[in-house]
């Protein structure tokens, strides 16, 4: 399929189980902790009081390294999510494809797209090796089995939002389905206009706001955990839709590597906030209502994609 045809027509799929936790709303007594209450903490003194336990450090068999001339980019893959696509991106980078390849897109307020230049033409176009070249969608799956911390603030694009393991996701109680959102910095994998014509050898990041319009319509496949800037400060594209006119506007992709088959020394030794702790939900809550010396008024609600997901570097 056409490079150019993919990314408009992508979709995420995840199942994730009911956990009893929920993230709710309270009612904020005010910025100053009037009523003769304490002080909320800020987000940044919730972190600060976490436990070692609260955090969770990457596994190397689902982290990507995407170097680019400006450094390396960290992505970790949602396989609990698409396992098919991850493990076709796995096949992919180990028969190193991507390697000088190039960004092709940057599309202002919406992602960063990357793949194979010449993809259109199947004269030229990079062989996929043992890689599959379609895969079943894995738009949603069932919610069974997954954890689910629930953010009880409401949405408009789904009955239930939340998280699982790090990933910001929704679910349908009614179907059992469960599906990944389309949040900021989330990694999904172009195809066509077939359900089944994705592969993860077209893979784009969002960097605008959240355009949740995709969820179900496209394989999600994982989210930058580091580097985000590397994508999202990029020259837009001055074709349609983003693209990149001329060979020279595109940013070139020096490799990308599965973090388990980098030595150990030359890793990004990261680790997430685990989002089923009461850390996470007091990180929450933090956000909900800010009580920062220069808000007046808190907000008392948060959307799904506002909440931070923080990364910070390993502590020995």
């Amino acid at each position: 399929m056409p490079i150019r045809s993919r990314l408009p027509r992508c979709l995420v799929v995840a199942g994730l189980a009911i956990a009893p936790a929920v993230i709710a709303p309270t009612v904020a007594a005010g910025a100053d902790g009037a009523r003769g209450e304490p002080k909320p903490k800020t987000m940044q003194q919730v972190l600060d009081a976490s436990k070692p336990s609260d955090w969770r450090t990457l596994d190397p068999a689902d982290t990507l390294y995407l170097e680019l001339p400006g450094g390396r980019v960290v992505i970790e893959l949602a396989s609990a999510f698409a396992p098919l696509h991850a493990d076709n991106i796995r096949t992919l980078v180990r028969q190193k494809y991507f390697d000088g390849l190039a960004i092709v897109r940057v599309q202002d307020n919406f992602v960063t797209q990357w793949g194979d230049p010449e993809g259109e033409n199947e004269a030229r176009a990079r062989p996929f090796g043992e890689a599959k070249r379609t895969l079943a969608p894995e738009f949603t799956r069932s919610s069974e089995g997954l954890a689910f911390t629930r953010l009880d603030d409401g949405d408009v694009f789904a009955p239930q939002v939340g998280f699982s393991n790090g990933f910001p996701a929704a679910r349908d109680p009614a179907s059992r389905q469960a599906w990944l959102a389309h949040c900021y910095g989330m990694v999904g994998a172009g195809r066509g206009n077939e359900a089944e014509s994705g592969s993860g050898a077209e893979l784009y990041v969002v960097i605008g706001h959240a355009p949740r319009q995709l969820d179900r319509n496209i394989a999600t496949v994982g989210r930058v955990v580091k580097g985000m800037e590397l994508l999202s400060s990029l020259p837009r594209g001055t074709g349609p839709l983003g693209f990149y006119e001329k060979p020279e506007q595109r940013v070139p992709i020096t490799s990308i590597r599965l973090a388990a088959d980098v030595p150990a020394t030359e890793r990004s030794r990261l680790e997430r906030l685990r989002t089923d702790t009461a850390t996470f939900r007091a990180l929450v809550e933090s956000r909900r209502n800010r009580r920062d010396d220069w808000y007046l008024v808190p907000a008392g609600r948060i959307d799904l994609c506002n909440v931070p997901l923080p990364v910070r570097e390993a502590r020995d």
